[in-house]
């Protein structure tokens, strides 16, 4: 692994420790490298809606975690300005979540990130994309 990518993944563990909502989540970490994250998850009961399938909420949030850990990871603290979500397949309890950001520009000041969500099948569930601002502080 190069040199930058294990100081990208010690960034996301950094960041990891303290985010209670991606630990609430259940989020594994499967892989992370500069301006990449892949994320992963299990959808519970407790994240059905009154239809019995998956909170729209819970893939955009996989999404914005993904997001977040591949717009953060050079060390230059970066926060959302614009996201988007486009859902083409029902998420069930159960399901298995991957979240894969892959980042499309990394300017001076802002970044711009794609987001495909699968499941277990790897059938896309979601689409996101995220512009981000860098705000030059460091996290670690």
């Amino acid at each position: 692994m190069k040199e930058e990518d294990l100081f990208a993944k010690k960034v996301v563990e950094h960041m990891m420790e303290s985010d209670r909502f991606s630990q609430w989540l259940g989020i594994n970490i499967l892989e992370i490298a500069e301006g990449y994250a892949k994320i992963q998850m299990q959808v519970r009961d407790e994240m059905v809606n009154g239809f019995g399938i998956a909170h729209g909420g819970i893939a955009f949030s996989l999404a914005d975690s993904a997001f977040a850990f591949a717009c953060n990871n050079r060390n230059n603290l970066s926060v959302a300005l614009d996201t988007s979500i486009n859902f083409t397949k029902a998420v069930n309890t159960g399901d298995i979540l991957t979240a894969e950001a892959k980042e499309q520009h990394n300017g001076r000041s802002t970044g711009l990130y794609l987001i495909t969500i699968t499941n277990q099948r790897n059938e896309t569930v979601a689409h996101f994309k995220g512009t981000c601002f860098r705000t030059g502080k460091t996290l670690v």
